[in-house]
């Protein structure tokens, strides 16, 4: 057998570089964060052949001593860290101490760098891992690092480098990324000797989202949501796109946790989840998030490169996240994107319309407009009217008066004006034209209200004739036997039987009939994945939207204005009813610029 020896530090150096530095977008990524974690307020990166051939991070930060400039280069030094406390409460953007080794080791590379109060700078530069003396140089306060000719020593790794354009696509999408980390910094980079991007810092709310916008593109402000919310030791702030600002691709998730971008699969279930009755099948939401907490409550130091993290109570980080997006997303009620939200109060609630208010004067058209859309015990027969039962047969169905009529101030949906192909209403209000398909609007209000009763009544469970074994993971096993009486609250009642084996006794009476070894699987698989499952709730939710589907009016039927108003109004007072049970949009709103452009009026 070989005998054990130690490695040498240059071979130590790369390999560490095989983990940390995959392509020029990563040693962008570790100069950048070095600069944030100097107090940067200005960062310029320049760019040459995609960064094959140099990387040139210059910042104002407060830069480094000549005599900490051959420990900047040196394995596991760093000034961030210096104990296991502080690496339980890590703030830094950096902190193991070996990203500017594993650089140096695989290029040509130059540190520049001067105090604030120093009279000069020095240079120090080091040719794959072999390091010149320290000399003073010419250079304002603050660090320069230059990289060339990176992987020169290492050709395999070159190979494997893209093309030009590819590589300065991953740059520039990481410097969006960091851009939105950092509001308060400025940005710069340049490609060829060409200014590509610049973000300029952003003193205030409104330039910061003007700073997202560049990022998300320029439509995302007027698409999305503000949110601001904190509980149990936890903030999330940031901004959320509306289920119709969807994108085919996830690219457009930004999700930051104490000014780090991570992916997370925790984030990203809480994320899914809080989306699932909104969006449409195969889209991704758009969002910019930041979660701020106690950094002893995350963990940090999971890959060498930073992009993921471990949350030490799990299972709260989720439900946080969940129920403060869902909660937001439960404000997109229909009208309330007209005009869009300003940035200081993007979930600001609609105009208020007293139903059925004495006094007043009413249009004529909507003199008989009565009709019954109230919550009852079996909420589909609320909407006996719409489905074709008289309204005088519905006994005692809860009915709803227009709101008075105002010129000056018409409802958000504003007031019907018509029927079109037996599908569509037509309405108008203070904007222009508003568009409704009253098939899925009317679906969206129906499933609410199915929700709503269930919610309001006890959950019913249905005893198995014979109960079920299953097989399953021990982890899985586990969690039933953590998670049994939050199951029984939904009525699934499971004992764990053996290490690797559960029983099955109960299901949820609106499931009868669903196939019980997979629901127990998916709902255990989730337990044990991520600390929580909806999976029972998803499940019912799916059998509601079914029902709310079938129990709603169909196109084809012709509605009367008065009919017509009172879907609008109802839609107005409903969550999520910009969207229906399938993520498909409601209404879409067509201002009266956008009618004039169509019939080329003022040109």
């Amino acid at each position: 057998m070989p005998v054990i020896r130690q490695l040498p530090p240059d071979l130590v150096n790369q390999i560490a570089a095989g983990e940390v530095i995959e392509r020029p977008s990563s040693v962008v990524k570790e100069l950048v964060e070095n600069s944030l974690d100097a107090g940067a307020t200005r960062i310029e990166v320049d760019i040459e052949q995609g960064g094959a051939r140099l990387i040139r991070v210059r910042d104002d930060g407060g830069g480094i001593g000549p005599d900490d400039l051959p420990l900047a280069v040196a394995s596991h030094a760093t000034s961030k860290i210096g104990s296991f406390d502080d690496l339980e409460h890590v703030a830094s953007m950096g902190f193991r101490g070996e990203a500017l080794a594993s650089v140096a080791s695989v290029a040509r590379f130059a540190l520049t760098s001067r105090l604030r109060d120093a009279d000069s700078a020095f240079r120090l530069e080091v040719d794959g891992g072999r390091m010149q003396p320290v000399c003073p140089a010419q250079h304002p306060v603050g660090t320069s690092v230059e990289v060339r000719d990176l992987f020169f020593n290492v050709p395999a790794r070159r190979k494997f480098l893209r093309a030009e354009r590819t590589e300065l696509a991953h740059i520039d999408d990481l410097l969006k990324s960091l851009s939105l980390a950092r509001r308060s910094v400025e940005f710069r980079l340049s490609h060829n000797g060409k200014p590509l991007r610049l973000f300029r810092a952003c003193p205030d709310q409104p330039s910061a989202l003007a700073r997202v916008a560049e990022v998300l593109g320029e439509g995302f402000p007027a698409q999305s949501l503000h949110i601001d919310h904190a509980a149990a030791g936890m903030q999330l702030s940031g901004w959320v796109g509306l289920p119709t600002a969807s994108r085919a691709q996830a690219d457009g998730q930004y999700f930051y946790v104490n000014g780090r971008l991570v992916r997370d699969r925790v984030v990203a279930h809480a994320v899914r989840q809080a989306y699932a009755d909104v969006l449409f099948h195969g889209r991704h939401p758009a969002f910019v998030l930041y979660l701020e907490l106690d950094p002893a409550g995350v963990d940090v130091n999971v890959h060498p490169a930073k992009h993921e993290v471990r949350f030490r109570e799990q299972r709260l980080v989720h439900d946080f996240l969940f129920r403060s997006l869902h909660e937001a997303l439960a404000q997109t009620r229909a009208g309330l994107a007209v005009p869009p939200p300003s940035p200081e109060s993007p979930l600001s609630p609609a105009p208020a319309y007293a139903y059925g208010s004495p006094g007043g004067s009413r249009p004529a058209q909507f003199a008989q407009s009565r009709l019954s859309l109230g919550l009852r015990d079996e909420p589909l027969a609320g909407y006996a009217a719409l489905l074709g039962e008289p309204a005088a047969q519905t006994g005692a169905a809860v009915t709803v008066a227009m709101p008075e009529a105002d010129e000056r101030e018409a409802p958000p949906l504003g007031f019907a004006i018509a029927q079109l192909k037996s599908i569509y209403i037509l309405a108008e209000n203070a904007h222009g034209l508003v568009l409704v398909d009253m098939h899925a609007a009317h679906e969206r209000i129906t499933y609410e209200k199915l929700k709503a009763g269930r919610a309001c009544s006890n959950l019913r469970s249905q005893m198995l004739l014979v109960p079920l074994n299953l097989s399953v993971s021990a982890k899985e096993a586990a969690a039933a036997e953590e998670h049994a009486e939050a199951l029984a609250e939904w009525g699934l009642e499971l004992s764990r039987s053996g290490p690797s084996t559960v029983v099955v006794r109960r299901i949820p009476a609106l499931l009868e009939g669903a196939d019980v070894n997979q629901l127990v699987t998916d709902v255990l698989a989730e337990l044990a994945q991520h600390g929580s499952s909806r999976r029972l709730q998803e499940l019912e939710n799916e059998l509601l939207s079914t029902m709310a589907c079938h129990g709603s009016v169909r196109a084809g039927r012709r509605l009367t204005l008065p009919e017509m108003n009172a879907l609008l109004r109802e839609m107005e007072a409903t969550e999520r009813s910009g969207q229906c049970n399938h993520g498909r949009p409601t209404w879409v709103q067509l201002s009266l610029g956008e009618l004039d452009r169509l019939f080329l009026r003022g040109r």
